[in-house]
């Protein structure tokens, strides 16, 4: 009888080992490196004589193409972020941070779907029954008709699933409490969340049920678990926001059946999760428009244009090496702004600290953001506050020229319906709208926007004699 080898797998990213180490190889994470049991779990080894594989039908590239049905769940914000809502037989994985939401979140959308008179199934591995029918009563949904299971065996779960009507809509919370008897390793272990996600993925397959799986996250912010797992399911949404503030962010990583880069906005009650049809009223809900420092944004997510405020803050440092904090945006982009501005515009910035916030805990990915920081930085430093119905988009290059964005026009039509009468932009931007009624600034380099704010200022900016 030949000898069953150990191998040891990584939690983080999956990489298998052949001994233990205190470092994975892989992502050059600590102590996350456990036993696992090859021979046990979905496709663990050879239990018996493979069969003879059948041929399957090929088909030709054209041909018509059949729309996924969806179940529409009636929350404005989750169909967006889904593409139209859920699709039958899809699995969907959720992540966040603990208490930030999830389960709230899915509880109003099994309601709202239990309403329309789909039959829904919500599994809890982590509540008790009765936990989860307070949570429950306190959103409104007990009279709702969810049909609930504490249970964390996947093979119970599943006979209770094939028993009776089948379920339109199937809630598992979470997939690190599943734990499965063909696999021998502990619950939460690479190989039982493998083994339980493929379980539940099939069964959604099979019989066309929506299957949304809720998973943990690290402290990194990514789905605990093998990387594996994101790639066996359809869609991959995070659910994002700062306990310090009211509101919360749902975000498209991946979906196979709508686009990835769309968000939903929410803001957190007493009562639950309520939708925010218009966020850029809730991020500059509390700007201060006399503070120098402050600059609006005129951003994209998906389809959605957004408005948020870049709060700077530029002091003269005490230390040897200047102090660069940032919040809401990517650290070394600030760094590269902070060169440019240097290098071209002659705005010193080498001895003082620089501190950057997107206000509200909102994060911004897009490079269109470069212009709004520079001008919230050079605002800070000549300490004079930008005009209030002004904003700001585009992004700065290396030479110093402003570089032209997508979908001016949608950013334009945002900022002019919240009051917003003049904007800074490229000066090669496309999709302007003819029919502006305000005032538009035109920019080909940073120069031009130091002189601009400056003014008068900029030799003092630079490090000569003020006027």
């Amino acid at each position: 009888m030949a000898k069953t080898r150990t191998q040891f797998v990584c939690q983080a990213c999956g990489t298998v080992h052949t001994r233990w180490a205190g470092k994975c190889d892989g992502c050059g994470e600590w102590n996350t490196i456990v036993e696992d049991d090859p021979s046990a779990g979905v496709g663990g080894g050879p239990g018996q004589a493979a069969r003879k594989g059948r041929a399957v039908a090929l088909a030709s590239l054209s041909g018509e193409i059949e729309e996924a049905p969806r179940i529409p769940t009636r929350v404005s914000e989750l169909d967006r972020v889904t593409g139209g809502g859920f699709v039958r037989g899809s699995a969907v994985l959720v992540g966040g941070d603990p208490g930030i939401g999830k389960s709230t979140l899915l509880m109003q959308a099994a309601a709202a779907l239990a309403r329309q008179g789909h039959r829904v199934i919500y599994v809890s591995g982590e509540e008790a029954v009765a936990q989860v029918r307070l949570r429950a009563q306190r959103l409104g949904a007990a009279d709702s008709g969810v049909l609930l299971a504490a249970e964390t065996n996947v093979e119970d779960i599943l006979a209770t699933l094939a028993e009776g009507k089948r379920p339109d809509f199937v809630i598992i919370d979470s997939i690190q409490t599943l734990w499965s008897d063909l696999a021998g390793s502990a619950p939460g272990t690479v190989t039982q969340v493998r083994t339980g996600v493929h379980a539940m993925v099939r069964y959604a397959k099979q019989t066309g049920a929506a299957m949304v799986l809720v998973g943990h996250v690290t402290k990194d912010g990514q789905i605990a678990g093998p990387r594996v797992v994101e790639h066996m399911v359809d869609a991959v949404l995070y659910f994002e926001g700062d306990r310090g503030h009211h509101y919360r962010i749902l975000r498209t990583v991946k979906n196979r059946f709508g686009a990835t880069d769309e968000i939903g906005v929410f803001e957190m009650s007493d009562k639950g999760l309520r939708e925010v049809a218009n966020p850029s009223e809730l991020f500059l809900g509390e700007r201060n428009a006399k503070a120098p420092g402050a600059a609006v944004f005129a951003g994209i997510e998906g389809t959605r244009p957004v408005l948020v405020e870049v709060q700077a803050l530029v002091a003269p440092s005490s230390l040897g090496t200047p102090r660069r904090a940032v919040i809401g945006w990517d650290s070394s982009r600030l760094a590269m702004i902070i060169a440019v501005l240097e290098a071209h515009c002659g705005v010193r910035l080498g001895s003082h600290d620089v501190y950057l916030n997107i206000a509200g805990g909102y994060r911004i990915g897009e490079p269109a953001a470069d212009l709004a920081v520079a001008a919230a930085l050079v605002s800070s430093l000549a300490g004079l506050a930008l005009p209030a119905d002004c904003v700001y988009f585009g992004e700065v290059s290396l030479s110093g020229a402003i570089r032209p964005v997508a979908q001016t026009g949608l950013r334009l039509k945002e900022a002019e319906k919240l009051g917003f009468a003049s904007a800074v932009l490229p000066s090669g931007s496309a999709d302007l709208p003819s029919n502006r009624g305000g005032s538009l600034a035109l920019m080909e380099g940073l120069p031009d926007l130091v002189v601009r704010i400056a003014g008068s200022k900029a030799a003092g900016l630079t490090g000569g004699e003020e006027d």
